[in-house]
This record gives C-alpha cells, sequence and structure tokens, in this order.
C-alpha cells in the first residue's frame, strides 16, 4: 500500500523547473557552461541569480539594458549621443568588409556602436556613465566609441559631475587600423583634463577587459572596481604564453590576480555594485 502520492514527495523547485522547460522553445537552450569552472548549469537558475555562475562565482557578460537597471536608480537614465555611428574610412576588408561587418552588428545589437552613454543616478547622485556593449564587434575601441567617451568625460568636466565607464572590450578595432590606436591618446587626456579639475573618475572592469582599453580608459580610474573572475589585461593569456613559452601563474589576468597586486581597489559582486557605487560617491562627493 502506497503511503505517499507522488505529487506529495516532489520538491517545489522540480516542479518549477519542470514548468520551465515545458515553456522553453526549441531554439533556447536549457543549460549554459560556465567559461571559468566548466560546470553545466540550468540556464533560468544562472539568469535568476544575476547571470552568476553558482559554482564559482564567475560573473557571466550581461546585456547593458540589465547593467543600466541592475546600477541606475529607476527610470533614471538618460541616453547621450545616439547620433554618432561609424563609417568605413578605409575600405578595409579581411574576411567580409568592414561595412558589411559593421551592418551586421547594427541589425544583430539595436545599436550603431559598441557604446551606450548617458546621464543618470545612483542611489541619488547623480553620473555620467559609459557601457561597453561586447556584443558589437567585441566592445571594440573604434573612432565613435572614443569619441563617445571623450564626450562623456568632457561634459563631466563641464558639469562638474563624476563619471563612471562600464568596460568590457576586446581591444582595438582593428578594422579601423592607427585610427583606432589613436583614440586611446585621445581619452587619455580626456581623463587627464577630468582628473585635474578634481572631478571624480571611476572605472568597473567586466570580463573580459582586454588591450586598447584596459591600457587607456579601465586602470586609469580614480577608483577601480572590478566583478569576479573577469579577466582583465592588455594581451590575452594564450597569446603571452605562446609568446614567453612558460607556464604562466594560477588565475593570471584575472580580477583577484589584479587586486593582490595592486592594480584593483575592489573586487564588487554584481548584486552589490550598485550600494559599492552610491557608497563611494557619498565619501568622495
Amino acid at each position: 500500500m502506497r503511503i505517499f502520492k507522488k505529487k506529495d514527495i516532489k520538491p517545489h523547485k522540480e516542479i518549477q523547473i519542470k514548468k520551465e522547460i515545458k515553456k522553453t522553445t526549441k531554439e533556447e537552450s536549457l543549460w549554459i557552461r560556465c567559461s571559468f569552472c566548466n560546470e553545466v548549469l540550468y540556464r533560468k537558475e544562472v539568469e535568476r541569480n544575476l547571470q552568476v555562475c553558482l559554482k564559482c562565482n564567475y560573473h557571466f557578460p550581461i546585456p547593458v539594458e540589465k547593467r543600466i537597471s541592475l546600477i541606475f536608480d529607476k527610470n533614471s537614465f538618460t541616453e547621450l549621443y545616439t547620433n554618432v555611428e561609424p563609417i568605413d574610412f578605409l575600405k578595409f576588408k579581411d574576411t567580409k568588409p568592414y561595412k558589411e561587418r559593421l551592418l551586421e552588428a547594427k541589425q544583430a545589437t539595436g545599436r550603431r556602436d559598441a557604446l551606450v552613454c548617458g546621464k543618470g543616478r545612483i542611489e541619488g547622485t547623480e553620473v555620467y556613465a559609459a557601457l561597453f556593449d561586447f556584443s558589437f564587434m567585441g566592445g571594440s575601441l573604434g573612432s565613435v566609441v572614443g569619441e563617445k567617451v571623450t564626450r562623456i568625460l568632457e561634459d563631466g568636466r563641464r558639469d562638474r559631475v563624476p563619471v563612471i565607464i562600464f568596460c568590457a572590450s576586446g581591444g582595438a578595432r582593428m578594422q579601423e587600423g592607427i585610427i583606432s590606436l589613436m583614440q586611446m591618446a585621445k581619452v587619455t587626456g580626456a581623463i587627464y583634463r577630468l582628473k585635474s579639475s578634481a572631478i571624480p573618475y571611476l572605472t568597473v572592469l567586466t570580463d573580459p577587459t582586454l588591450g586598447g582599453v584596459t591600457a587607456s580608459i579601465g586602470l586609469l580610474g580614480d577608483i577601480v572596481l572590478a566583478e569576479p573572475r573577469a579577466m582583465v589585461g592588455f594581451a590575452g593569456p594564450r597569446v603571452i604564453k605562446e609568446t614567453i613559452k612558460e607556464e604562466l601563474p594560477e588565475g593570471f589576468q584575472r580580477a583577484e590576480y589584479l587586486f593582490e597586486r595592486g592594480m584593483v581597489d575592489r573586487i564588487v559582486e554584481r548584486k552589490e555594485m550598485k550600494r559599492e557605487l552610491g557608497r563611494i560617491l557619498s565619501v568622495i562627493l
């Protein structure tokens, strides 16, 4: 004789997961693999955890819109410089024309380039902010990204408002050649002018932050924060390993490695980032 019915012993969590499985379309994968610990995770669980691995605390990249909703006070963020977009002035072509790559990126992301700039409030404090979109050509630093970063820094200096930049980039945009590399000097000069006016400049390094963006934007903040496990560096670890022909230290170029060596001021989890930024702003202003 059965004492318990099946529904009496089935955990609520299992019921919820089965309901979600039924709702999932065939095109959407139910599972996601953590790129840090290689664990296979149930996608919905990761989403409920703010796109953070439940096993190793690796912070997955998130869309710009999601980060805005997590960081800024509700309905306070207003996007700026939306009419600026890149052109193929070099007529560059690798496996496909740059013009074609731009068109594909625009159609896939719905934006004109790899940076979203705006003005908003964090815990009541007004700030200018720029957020890299890695899904647009790897968040690469090109002429338009450099121009928009410079504008947000100059506006912050003019209005005496702090500037925060959320970095996520593979580095300079090779399709724009030397013009892309020139943006490093351009934005560094704007950062110097902002600092010379005693206006706070903060950066948040997310996975990945590499190349010219690390050198000219990411590590120049008055205060440099990073998400856990974020890869931060100039050349990637694979390139460095192949160049020097040596094994690299464990955790090399991860946020924790940089924190131990004084290149990052603090590692902050995604769920705490808004509160931490608000606390820092309240202290330094």
